[in-house]
């Protein structure tokens, strides 16, 4: 069971646009020395759409290495190609990984039984474990609780981030599938509620640069500590504003910048953020005690 404090890791890259190796292995390492209980590299916050392939794999494989068993890696396999999202998973398994994270398929628009299909071929191809990254915001398509149930039958489809923020979503999932379907909210601002409505634990952005606040959080509340579990989320709430005030991952890089963990380097179509995105990064950082 994945659980706890997970992070939707950035892509660090120099100023020219390059993927920085040194700062993604130590990025990774220092995410599991502050209590991150689980890597998602490539994602959309690792910038997976504006990655090559032969990058997509590259990092991957130096997640897996930076982790060396410590913590669970779920890559990022996700396409809108079934054949493409097939060889995508295929290389995380060689690689290691020890999950694939899997978007429903965006801009094409597919029906309920194309998304089950589509995610029944991928289980079938590829022995490794799947977790439906189900984010109506980018991907347009919303898998049903009915859906994700007959999906949820295949040994190897284990669980779901769940991107709704729809906190009626997980309780329905618990009642269609069990409690031993893997529930990872995918929304921040949602991580501790979702807990409380049977979910694991939660993919999370804000864990770029809060990965030791974000664990704590999660350790408090499996200790039945809610007041310092709701305290922590407090304080957190401003910096989970700030990372969604322009489109992520513009703002965590950024934020990532301020920690130097990263340059705040996006590749386009991601452009800069704006000064007044900075600043309101900035002030949230100071206000959580992320920096000075």
């Amino acid at each position: 069971m994945f659980k706890g404090s997970l992070v939707a890791l950035i892509t660090p890259m120099a100023e020219d646009g390059s993927l920085d190796p040194k700062a993604f292995q130590d990025f990774c390492a220092w995410q599991i020395a502050e209590g991150t209980q689980g890597l998602i590299p490539v994602g959309t916050t690792g910038e997976s759409p504006t990655l090559s392939h032969a990058e997509h794999h590259r990092v991957v494989a130096m997640c897996v290495e930076a982790a060396g068993g410590r913590v669970p890696v779920i890559a990022g396999t996700g396409s809108n190609s079934t054949e493409e999202a097939i060889e995508l998973t295929r290389h995380a398994k060689q690689a290691g990984a020890d999950a694939a994270l899997i978007v429903t398929p965006y801009y094409n628009k597919p029906t309920q039984e194309g998304m089950f299909l589509h995610f029944k071929a991928i289980a079938d191809a590829v022995d490794l474990p799947v977790i439906i990254y189900n984010i109506p915001g980018r991907s347009v398509v919303d898998m049903s609780v009915e859906t994700m149930a007959r999906l949820a039958k295949h040994p190897n489809i284990v669980g779901v981030k769940d991107a709704t923020a729809n906190l009626t979503r997980p309780l329905h999932t618990r009642a269609a599938i069990g409690p031993d379907f893997c529930q990872l909210s995918g929304e921040d601002h949602t991580a501790l509620a979702f807990l409380a409505a049977g979910g694991h634990g939660c993919i999370s952005v804000t864990a770029n640069i809060a990965p030791r606040l974000c664990a704590e959080m999660h350790a408090a509340w499996d200790k039945g500590d809610l007041a310092e579990a709701m305290a922590i989320q407090d304080r957190l709430v401003p910096v989970h504003d700030a990372m969604f005030c322009e489109t992520s991952p513009g703002p965590v890089k950024y934020a990532a910048s301020l920690l130097a963990k990263s340059t705040a380097f996006c590749r386009l179509p991601m452009a800069p953020v704006s000064e007044s995105t900075r600043a309101r990064v900035k002030a949230a950082m100071v206000s959580a005690g992320l920096l000075n």
